[in-house]
């Protein structure tokens, strides 16, 4: 399944099963409100309900597309996960990670698919990166390698955002580099996980303005996405709606100093899971 969350002209925001061009709203399905996180525990369970639901139905292209999941107790990202990326970041005199790095996305940095991205007033280092993004179904701690893919929703598009002099030279940590608000779009809808028969063989393209400057597969990962969720899990517990982003390929804007300007248009998409576009936007305009 897809599974949306849109609002239709000025009514409130629903959820919705995503058809080809079309969106079926389920406000009519017992049990399913206006948030997707909290029906994925049970996703399961309401299965044939969303399935067979034959409630109003719109085209994708009337709607306003939200993002997926707003409310996420954690938005996580990975560093330095891409064999290709650890490659030019070092030429850049980046060294590549011994293990694997995380750090916090705050979750106000979470935007919706097609939303504008600020350029934030304080930076002209207003980074790219395309990132599956893996969306947890259940609540799991020291999940191994071999079971992760059971803990997992589904997918999603993400654009980690990056303002490059607060995450390397203005903060001793990556956070503040990483969240700045709507420096997180992701979407545009969850691909559940059963219509994904192997999310390590999925194309990745980014283009800005048109400009391709990312194409690589999720095979390039050096520590692949059952890994990570091996690795965190014996750290913390994750919860249904946790957004893990899986790490970004090579061909950023960094190492060529190619950075997004106002009024770029940034274009993210995943085989299989679609595509999220964002207009970027002087902060305050």
């Amino acid at each position: 399944m897809k599974l949306a969350r849109f609002r239709s002209g000025d009514g409130p925001i629903r959820l919705g099963r995503v058809d080809g061009d079309t969106v079926t709203d389920l406000s009519a399905v017992p049990g399913v409100d206006t948030s997707l996180r909290a029906i994925l525990p049970r996703l399961g369970e309401l299965r044939a309900a969303i399935e067979g639901a034959a409630g109003p139905v719109h085209r994708i292209a009337d709607v306003r597309l939200e993002a997926p999941i707003d409310d996420p107790q954690k938005f996580l990202g990975i560093g330095m996960n891409y064999r290709e990326h650890a490659v030019e970041a070092a030429a850049a005199g980046i060294p590549t990670p011994t293990s694997q790095m995380w750090f916090n996305k705050q979750v106000s940095c979470i935007n919706g698919p097609f939303d504008d991205i600020e350029k934030p007033l304080v930076s002209d280092a207003l980074d790219y990166e395309i990132e599956l993004g893996v969306v947890i179904g259940r609540r799991c701690r020291h999940v191994a390698v071999e079971d992760a893919r059971s803990v997992i929703a589904g997918y999603l598009v993400v654009n980690d955002v990056s303002v490059r002099d607060w995450l390397q030279k203005r903060s001793p940590t990556f956070t503040l580099g990483k969240s700045f608000d709507t420096h997180g779009p992701i979407g545009p809808w969850l691909t559940t996980d059963d219509e994904i028969d192997d999310p390590l063989a999925l194309d990745m393209r980014l283009t800005v303005n048109g400009d391709e400057r990312q194409r690589f597969g999720t095979d390039d990962m050096i520590y692949d996405i059952y890994e990570q969720i091996a690795y965190l899990t014996q750290v913390m517990t994750l919860m249904p709606g946790d957004i893990l982003a899986t790490g970004t390929p090579a061909g950023i804007g960094a190492p060529t100093g190619r950075f997004l300007v106002d009024g770029d248009v940034v274009r993210a998409e995943i085989e299989g899971l679609g595509a999220i576009e964002n207009r970027v936007v002087l902060a305050g305009r």
